[in-house]
């Protein structure tokens, strides 16, 4: 039985690079007001850089165009390209894109359609089209995909596609949508839905707006990070642009959301260690009532504690991607449970601490915590609500036990069941005493 808590010294290498990467080279690039294309302009050097290192869109493996870095790499990276929204950007990984990379991926290895890598695969990979994943709905659940009501009718060659969807993130500047979608009713919903590619300029598919949230309350539609509402009218597309087999969607659902929480969970530590670099800095800046912040015992509470939850936290997520890289995300589900809501309860703790010891700065848009912090909020809800998951968890440490109606640690009971087991040497004892 082995345990390893080191990372191998060339990868360790890179990691310091990236470090050094972020903070030299994308955090100054958010001070900036820029507009979608202009972000994409200004980090086309930078995108040149990371490929030649060798570090461009390490989620896949090499055969499919990537780094094949496995899991627990992958989230030690995300741990530092997560510290700025730009920084999976530059790096050919950014979400949605590389989620729905995947899930093409898996669809292509499901049914040996090798055209699927060339042409939305590899041009995905390339950064030369963006893409948008629409399966939440405005009338439905979106934690529980069960009841979609978007449907896909097979008419000879096509699909056609009817139905309305929102918080399609980045759909209003996407090339293509990957859309999931009632394929068969008569069946179990998991067996009866599937995804499809749908191409923005496809006849009937109408973005009708970007959806104001509490990251942008006064969106400005066509930006890069928004999230859509759009209406699918009689879509028609060609049968081929069927990813995976029929009634494959939710499957090809979970094979795209496990790794992706992963790299959320890891992205949110970044946050948060940055978020804590803040609050340490201000703690031994800021006098008042007699003395330095980090000399209040409330603060050194919200240090610890924040420093404890962080650690935590990133050794349950590694432990996750180490257990997926070993047997995969289907049997690491529990874990991959367990991290996404607990660690965006992690985020929020510490960028809420960081905030309060700013005080009215930290409130400001002066600093990037008030930023992270309406993000923070955002993460308790995408990849599903963090009380779906919690159930999740319950349900799988519920199975372990079964109903008693004594309780098996009563000690009365316990008292009588022992003095059986131990009658001879207690009589023994007993007639010690006498």
């Amino acid at each position: 039985m082995a345990w390893d808590f080191e990372t191998e010294p060339e990868f360790e290498e890179q990691l310091a690079w990236m470090r050094e990467f972020m903070r030299e080279e994308i955090f100054p690039i958010e001070t900036l007001r820029l507009s979608y294309d202009g972000i994409l302009e200004i980090i086309k050097p930078l995108q040149d850089e990371v490929r030649r290192r060798g570090l461009w869109a390490a989620h896949l493996p090499s055969e499919l165009g990537g780094m094949g870095f496995g899991q627990v790499r992958l989230g030690l990276m995300h741990e530092v390209l997560g510290q700025s929204g730009l920084g999976p950007l530059v790096f050919g990984n950014n979400a949605p894109d590389s989620g729905n990379a995947e899930l093409l991926a898996v669809g292509m290895e499901m049914t040996g359609r090798h055209d699927i890598r060339e042409r939305w695969m590899q041009p995905l990979l390339d950064g030369k089209i963006r893409s948008g994943f629409s399966m939440t709905e405005p009338h439905t659940a979106g934690s529980d995909p069960r009841l979609l009501e978007t449907t896909a009718v097979k008419d000879g060659d096509e699909w056609v596609i009817n139905g309305r969807k929102w918080y399609t993130t980045n759909g209003s500047v996407a090339d293509i949508l990957i859309v999931m979608a009632v394929s068969n009713p008569d069946v179990h919903p998991y067996q009866g839905s599937s995804m499809f590619v749908v191409p923005v300029g496809t006849a009937g598919v109408k973005i009708l707006r970007d959806v104001g949230a509490m990251d942008d309350p006064q969106v400005v539609y066509g930006r890069f990070g928004n999230h859509a509402e759009i209406l699918y009218e009689d879509v028609r597309i060609p049968a081929d642009h069927l990813i995976g087999p029929e009634g494959s969607g939710f499957m090809l659902a979970q094979a795209r959301l496990g790794p992706g929480r992963i790299h959320h969970c890891m992205r949110w530590l970044g946050q948060s260690q940055r978020a804590f670099d803040m609050m340490c800095e201000r703690s031994l800046s800021r006098f008042t009532h007699g003395s330095l912040l980090s000399e209040k015992q409330t603060i050194q509470n919200w240090i610890a504690d924040s420093m404890a939850e962080m650690n935590a936290a990133r050794l349950m997520t590694l432990q996750a991607a180490w257990k997926m890289d070993k047997v995969g995300a289907s049997a690491s589900r529990v874990e991959i449970a367990m991290i996404k809501y607990y660690g965006a309860t992690v985020l929020h703790n510490v960028v809420d601490r960081a905030i309060q010891t700013y005080g009215s700065l930290g409130y400001s848009a002066d600093m990037p915590l008030e930023a992270m912090y309406r993000a923070a909020r955002a993460a308790r809800i995408y990849d599903g609500p963090d009380e779906v998951h919690r159930q999740t968890v319950a349900r799988h440490a519920l199975k372990g036990y079964t109903a008693s109606e004594i309780p098996t640690q009563h000690i009365p009971t316990r008292r009588e069941a022992a003095r059986e087991k131990f009658a001879g040497i207690l009589e023994f004892l007993e007639a010690e005493q006498v």
